[in-house]
């Protein structure tokens, strides 16, 4: 298995993004899925990747084609 890290503050700048452009690069969807394995996030960083998953399925946020 990978060990993946985020960087520090990774995820808000990943919601400060996808808020402004209302997409999600595929760089951005890699760091969502490493902070979804991470067993250290805080509660305030769980709770927006789970911001951020919310806006992506009511269709506020798209991902941006590869």
């Amino acid at each position: 298995m990978l060990d993946m890290q985020l960087l520090p503050g990774a995820i808000f700048e990943i919601l400060a993004s996808a808020m402004k452009t209302r997409q999600l690069s595929l760089c951005d969807r890699y760091g969502l899925m490493a902070a979804s394995m991470d067993d250290n996030l805080d509660e305030e960083e769980r709770e927006t990747v789970n911001r951020i998953l919310w806006a992506v399925s009511r269709g506020k946020i798209q991902f941006t084609p590869v």
